[in-house]
């Protein structure tokens, strides 16, 4: 997985120098005015005389001034964060979903190990005389997962019930049956699916909610429901704050 917390040093870095002239800048100006005047020197390399007073003017644009590079400063931590939360969390709904780890893949998770189907619909018969049972499911209602919007192709809001995590490979097999009284979801494939460290998210629309109606498998196995999502706020604050 692509790891945002190497540039945390070097953010830790711009943080700290910019904390350093703009905290003292917004308690009083004239403290950084003197400490920079001190880097002054005459041809001669005599210093230069003690800078003058700071007039209201000057002294309310250097905290201006001060303020901004604040601003710019939790920005930057901000922006590390969102790259985190972001990445993680596509990172997670794949392994939720079933995918194995892939260096290839895990570098840029919302792009390469999990994204929206192309093809793919679960609609069509079942053709085969044996099939392969699903893993999981995951109803979209309300708020969707808000992993569903960072991932590359995702599914349009109002036309998408729940949806099917399924590996690249076996994605245009899956066939979803809806009937008044379940919903059977299966791999129409008589061979397991192999291991795939890719995941299609497979969006399926139905006529009606799920409601209390059962989610089946092969043999009319229940299908496990799950709700992966990115990380809370509280969550990616805290690795940060940890170093995890």
């Amino acid at each position: 997985m692509r790891n945002y917390w190497a540039l945390l040093p070097a953010i830790a870095i711009c943080v700290g120098l910019i904390l350093l002239y703009a905290v003292p800048t917004l308690v009083n100006p004239q403290w950084t005015s003197s400490i920079l005047g001190l880097f002054k020197q005459l041809p001669g390399g005599e210093e230069t005389e003690e800078p003058a007073p700071l007039g209201p003017k000057q002294i309310r644009s250097r905290r201006m001034l001060a303020g901004a590079l604040v601003i710019g400063a939790l920005g930057l931590v901000g922006f590390n964060v969102v790259l985190n939360r972001e990445a993680n969390g596509c990172y997670l709904a794949a392994k939720a979903w079933g995918a194995t780890d892939d260096p290839k893949q895990d570098g840029d998770p919302c792009v390469n190990k999990i994204f929206g189907a192309f093809f793919s619909n679960g609609k069509g018969e079942v053709l085969e005389k044996s099939q392969q049972p699903v893993a999981g499911y995951q109803v979209v209602k309300g708020k969707h997962p808000a992993y569903l919007k960072w991932i590359q192709n995702p599914p349009k809001p109002d036309e998408v019930a729940m949806v099917f995590g399924v590996g690249f490979n076996c994605s245009n097999d899956l066939k979803v049956i809806e009937t008044a009284d379940k919903i059977t979801a299966v791999i129409d494939d008589t061979e397991p699916c192999p291991p795939d460290s890719q995941i299609e998210v497979v969006p399926i629309k139905l006529d009606k909610p799920v409601g209390d109606r059962p989610v089946v498998t092969v043999g009319g196995q229940p299908i496990p429901r799950i709700d992966p999502d990115l990380p809370s706020w509280g969550t990616v604050l805290k690795k940060l704050a940890t170093g995890g």
